[in-house]
């Protein structure tokens, strides 16, 4: 079992977000339906693309500029793990 260590508050990826400049972030689909996360660097050029199912949590490696958008009920932590 990994343990995390929270950097911040959660909140959505309504619109663009760097997440309190994180280098790690972890992402949860709370919706009903599939969403997709984008990531872009500091210039809007699009690095990636994924797609979280139903209650999905991916943990997502970043640029501290870069930033994550999904929707609302896409929510997103700064995070780094601990032992």
């Amino acid at each position: 079992m990994a343990v995390l260590r929270l950097l911040g508050s959660e909140g959505n990826l309504a619109s663009a977000s760097n997440v309190g400049f994180a280098k790690l972030v972890r992402v949860i689909n709370n919706h009903s339906a599939v969403q997709v996360i984008t990531q872009k660097n500091a210039g809007g050029t699009t690095l990636a693309t994924v797609t979280l199912g139903i209650g999905e949590i991916a943990y997502i490696a970043k640029s501290s500029t870069d930033t994550l958008t999904g929707a609302a009920t896409s929510l997103a932590v700064s995070v780094g793990f601990a032992n």
